[in-house]
Formats: structure tokens, sequence, C-alpha cells
């Protein structure tokens, strides 16, 4: 049985439900029916799957992605409960070690130590936001606590304003999208537990960039320095330096 999540259309509660003029009690209505339909539906035909994962996960890798609720990694991979390790924030960040003891990078220590995933993947995505307002500072002046959080991606924007020349004919956001994916891998780096993974081998890192209107998902080739297809042929883009330690 497949037990990843599939698709909806807008008639099953995607779009249509999610209008303007929704109230606050009508939304939170359809999020309690959705479970609902879960429970009764869904949940019976699953019983035995769902039982086996209540004693322990496995996961398949780590996905750190943005909050952006168009955002679904389970749905974009179809994969299935127990496979991935979801951390979201806004702007998809990791801050460097050291600089805040928060949840990232609690989950990635408890992930990689306790979980054994062997894969990191940090996803940007088109049309985001946090993007927006790092291109735009003054609109965080309402907002300290996205304000504080974003500095951590300014060392994107940073890259993006001194090497403009070289990106002629490209949108700054897509851009800019794609190198605070670059500079949150570098933060990444930074954890001991993944720094000591990776130089023996057992870890592979990975930077993605989702698009929303397309499906397509660009990822970065560390070799090459530049993004590519995902489902391009030849071998999977990797962000994963090489190896200087064989593991114990």
């Amino acid at each position: 049985m497949n037990h990843c999540i599939s698709g909806q259309s807008p008639s099953q509660g995607a779009t249509e439900a999610r209008t303007e003029s929704e109230n606050a009690e009508v939304a939170l209505q359809n999020i309690v029916e959705g479970f609902q339909r879960f429970r009764t539906e869904v949940f019976p035909q699953q019983k035995e799957f769902y039982r086996a994962l209540a004693s322990a996960q496995r996961p398949r890798a780590m996905f750190i992605t943005c909050a952006d609720s168009r955002i679904i990694p389970e749905l974009i991979t179809q994969s299935s409960p127990g496979d991935l390790f979801v951390t979201r924030n806004v702007g998809n960040v990791v801050p460097p070690y050291g600089q805040i003891n928060g949840g990232v990078s609690t989950a990635i220590e408890y992930a990689v130590m306790a979980l054994g995933v062997h894969h990191i993947i940090v996803c940007g995505h088109s049309d985001c936001g946090a993007m927006k307002a790092v291109m735009d500072p003054p609109s965080m002046e309402s907002m300290p606590t996205v304000k504080a959080w974003l500095r951590h991606a300014e060392v994107a924007r940073t890259v993006v304003e001194q090497n403009r020349c070289s990106c002629a004919g490209r949108d700054t956001l897509e851009v800019l999208t794609e190198e605070n994916v670059v500079a949150q891998l570098d933060h990444l780096r930074t954890h001991p537990s993944v720094a000591a993974r990776l130089a023996s081998g057992q870890l592979f890192i990975h930077g993605w960039v989702y698009s929303i209107e397309t499906a397509e998902i660009k990822a970065y080739d560390a070799e090459q320095g530049r993004f590519r297809p995902l489902d391009s042929e030849g071998s999977i883009p990797m962000a994963t330096p090489r190896p200087r330690f064989h593991p114990r």
C-alpha cells in the first residue's frame, strides 16, 4: 500500500476553501473536518502502517524548508509518514552553530546524532515572502523578531548586491533565493555533528529550490558551482564536500 501524501484538487479543499471572505470560524471548521476525514476514512485503511510507526522512526532524510503554507515536503517528494524529519521556519534558515541554541540547531543535532539520517536537504522556493523582505528591509520594521531572524540571510543579499553584473538577465528574487540556500548550507557545515559526518562520508547535504508554479526543483551542484534541474540526466546534483576520513 502506498502511504504517501497524494495531491488534492480544489474541490477537495485546496484553494477554493481559502478565499479572502473566509472567516476564522469557517477556516477552523475546514481543518477539523479534514482531521475527521483522516480519522474515519484514511486511518482505518492504514492502521497497521501507523501501528508500526507508533514506537519508532527512521527517516530517510532531514528536510529543512520554509514555513510557507504552499510548501509541503511530503507532497512534493511523495513521501510517507516517517520518511522525512521536517524542520520549517521563515526563510529556510539554518543559524550558524553557537549563535542561537534554538529549534533548528537542536533538530539538526538530533537528526544526525539520534536518528542517524544520511541526508539533509535545505529547500528554498519561488515567490518567497522572506526573501522579498530581505530585499526590502524597511518592510520588516514592524516585525522585529522576523528582522532579527532574517539577519541569517544577510550574507545572501550582500552576495547578490555585490555581484549584480553576474546576474544579468535573471530575476533578482530568484538569484537571492538560490544564494540564500547556498548560505544556509555554509551555516549547516558549522554544526559539529554535521561537520564530523561530512568529513567521514556518512552524511550528504543538498540545496534545493522548488518552483511552486512549475513543480521544478533545481539542486545545487557544488562541483559546478551552480543550480541544475533535479530531473536532468546524469548524476544527482550534490552540495556535499569530499570526505577526508574513513568512518570508524
